[in-house]
C-alpha cells in the first residue's frame, strides 16, 4: 500500500487529507483550526489522520504542503531578512533605482542595502554592459557581515543569465558558501523592475522558508512519519524541500490554487470556473487543462509590483464567517468582516450574537450546523434580501472572470460552499463534489512538478517553429530537473508573441511542461 499526505494551511483553518495512491480515493480527512504558529497546527492534523485512517505509518511515501507562511511575511512585515541587493544594470539603468516603487511601510520593516553595478545584457542575448566585478567586490566587501541574504538582477537576464551566474559565483568569494541568493533570472520574467522587485522580497523570505521547512519535517518526524516532502507552488504543481527554501516566493498564493486542482480531481473536470468559500473570503479562478489559469497582469504582493507567475484569481471579502450588519435605515452591509475560525463561538446557530452568512444559510435551509432555532427569529423577508444580496455578489464575480458570454461549469469547493444555490446566473451547471470542503489539501496530494520558460528569440535564418520546439525541450528539461519522470512530461502551454519595434525579427516565447513525480512512476 501507499499514501500520500496532503495539508493546506489557510487563514482560518488546517486541512488534512490522506490519499489511497492505488485507488485515488480520500481515506481520512481533517479540518484543524489553524495555530498562530502554523507548524503546531500541522502536528494537530496529522494527528488527527492518523487517528482516523488504520494505516502503517511507513506506507505514507509522500507529505506535501501548502501554506500561507511567505504570504503572512510579506503583508504582516514580519521576519524579513535584511537584504543586499545588486542591480546590474548601470550606466542604462540608473534613472530608476532599485526597489523605488515599494511601500513606506515595507521600506521601514526591511532592511535593504541596493547597489547598481555596471552590467546587464540585450534583449537577443548581446552583452550591453560587462560586469563591474571589482565594484561588486567593494561593495560586498563593505556589508559584509551585515545582511541575511543577497538578490541579483540583471537586464534582460532571463534571456541569458550569464552574468547573474557570475555574481552569484564572486558574492560566494566574498561572502561565504552559506550565503543565500535570490537570482531573478530564476524567479520572475521580462520586466526589470517587478522582476528585481520579486527577487529582493524572495531573498527576505529565506528565513521562514526555512522555518516552515524545518518545522515540517519535526512534525512528521514526530508521528514517526518517514516520508519525501513537497511543497506547493503558486501554478498548481510541486517543489521539493530543496526548492522551497531556494525560492519561497513561488509559494505566495499557493492557497487557491490547490483549491483549483483539487475541484478539478474531485469533480473530474478539466475546464471549469472554481468557487472556493472559506470562513473569511471567496476565490475564484479559472480551470483550463486541469490547471489555473494565469494571470496575464503584474502580481501585487502586500503592495509590491511584481511580475513572477501567478494565478488569475479574484477574492472578495465573503465567506462563512462574515459578518452581517444592517443598518439604522434597514440597508444590508456585508463583510468585509469576518469572526474567521471564532464561527463556533460567535455565529447566532452556535450561541453567540453576532449575525453571520452561515446563520442566513441555515435560515433559508441551505445546511444544519448548530442550532437552526437560535435564527427562527429571523424574518423571511431580511434572510431572502441578505441571501439575494450575496448571491449576486458572487454571480458579479464570475462575470468579471469568464472570458465571453456563454454559461461555464461551476464547481463550488471550500468549507462555506454550502453558502450557495445549485443555480448561478452565468453557470452552466453547479457541481459540488464529495470532500468538496477539504479540494485544498486534495489538491496537494495530486499535484505534479513543472518546468517554465520566458525568452525572447531572434528567428534570423530560424524558423518559428524551431524556436518553439527550442523552448518546448528547455520546458521539458526544467520539469525533469525538477523530479518529474521523462515520459510522463507534456507541454500544457505554449505562446508566442511578435515584438514590434525591435531587429532581427525578435518574438516572445513562453512554454511550459508538467510531468509526474519520479517517485510516482
Amino acid at each position: 500500500m501507499s499514501y500520500h499526505l496532503g495539508i493546506d494551511v489557510g487563514g482560518t483553518n488546517t486541512d488534512a487529507v490522506l490519499l489511497d495512491r492505488s485507488t485515488r480515493k480520500v481515506i481520512a480527512r481533517t479540518k484543524k483550526p489553524t495555530t498562530a504558529d502554523i507548524i503546531s497546527g500541522v502536528e494537530q492534523a496529522i494527528g488527527s489522520l492518523l487517528g482516523k485512517a488504520n494505516v502503517i505509518k511507513s506506507d505514507i511515501k509522500l507529505a506535501m504542503l501548502g501554506t500561507t507562511c511567505c504570504t503572512n511575511a510579506i503583508v504582516e512585515r514580519k521576519d524579513l531578512n535584511s537584504v543586499a541587493h545588486f542591480r546590474l544594470g548601470a550606466p542604462s539603468t540608473t534613472a530608476i533605482l532599485p526597489f523605488s516603487d515599494i511601500p513606506d511601510d515595507f521600506r521601514r520593516h526591511m532592511a535593504t542595502r541596493l547597489f547598481v553595478v555596471a552590467g546587464g545584457m540585450e534583449y537577443n542575448g548581446d552583452i550591453l554592459s560587462p560586469l563591474d566585478e571589482d565594484t561588486l567586490r567593494c561593495h560586498l566587501r563593505e556589508i559584509k557581515g551585515e545582511i541575511d541574504a543577497v538578490s541579483v538582477c540583471g537586464v534582460f537576464s532571463p534571456v541569458r543569465s550569464i552574468q547573474e551566474q557570475r555574481a552569484a559565483t564572486v558574492i560566494r568569494e566574498e561572502l561565504g558558501s552559506d550565503i543565500p541568493i535570490s537570482l531573478s533570472s530564476q524567479i520572475g520574467s521580462l520586466g526589470l523592475l517587478e522582476r528585481e522587485n520579486a527577487s529582493i522580497l524572495n531573498a527576505a523570505l529565506f528565513n521562514t522558508a526555512r522555518h516552515i521547512t524545518k518545522g515540517f519535517h519535526l512534525a512528521l518526524e514526530k508521528h514517526a512519519i518517514n516520508a519525501e516532502t513537497y511543497f506547493s507552488q503558486n501554478d498548481g504543481t510541486l517543489m521539493s524541500l530543496e526548492q522551497a527554501e531556494k525560492y519561497p516566493i513561488l509559494t505566495i498564493a499557493s492557497g487557491p490554487t490547490n483549491s483549483i486542482r483539487g475541484a478539478s480531481w474531485l469533480a473530474n473536470v478539466q475546464n471549469a470556473l472554481i468557487i472556493d468559500i472559506g470562513g473569511t473570503t471567496t476565490d475564484v479562478g479559472f480551470l483550463v487543462n486541469g490547471f489555473p489559469r494565469e494571470s496575464c497582469i503584474a502580481a501585487q504582493i502586500g503592495g509590491v509590483r511584481t511580475n513572477f507567475r501567478m494565478p488569475d484569481i479574484e477574492s472578495i471579502g465573503l465567506g462563512g464567517g462574515t459578518i452581517v450588519t444592517i443598518t439604522d435605515t434597514g440597508d444590508i452591509q456585508i463583510g468585509p468582516e469576518s469572526v474567521g475560525y471564532r464561527l463556533t463561538e460567535k455565529s447566532l446557530v452556535f450561541g453567540g450574537d453576532i449575525l453571520t452568512l452561515t446563520d442566513i444559510a441555515v435560515a433559508k435551509g441551505q445546511n444544519i450546523l448548530g442550532d437552526p432555532g437560535r435564527v427562527s427569529h429571523l424574518s423571511a423577508s431580511l434572510v431572502n434580501r441578505v441571501f439575494k444580496h450575496y448571491v449576486e455578489m458572487i454571480e458579479n464575480v464570475i462575470d468579471r472572470m469568464k472570458t465571453h458570454a456563454a454559461p461555464v461549469p461551476v464547481i463550488l469547493v471550500g468549507g462555506g460552499a454550502f453558502l450557495l444555490p445549485t443555480c448561478l446566473r452565468g453557470a452552466a451547471e453547479v457541481i459540488t463534489p464529495p470532500n468538496a470542503d477539504v479540494a485544498n489539501a486534495a489538491g496537494v496530494t495530486i499535484a505534479q512538478v513543472s518546468g517554465s520558460v520566458d525568452t525572447i528569440m531572434c528567428l534570423g535564418n530560424k524558423s518559428l517553429d524551431a524556436c518553439m520546439l527550442e523552448a518546448q525541450e528547455a520546458a521539458r528539461q526544467k520539469a525533469v530537473a525538477a523530479g518529474a519522470q521523462p515520459d510522463t512530461v507534456v507541454i500544457i502551454d505554449l505562446q508566442s508573441m511578435p515584438l514590434a519595434y525591435m531587429p532581427g525579427n525578435s518574438v516572445r516565447i513562453r512554454a511550459k511542461a508538467v510531468g509526474m513525480l519520479t517517485s510516482l512512476c
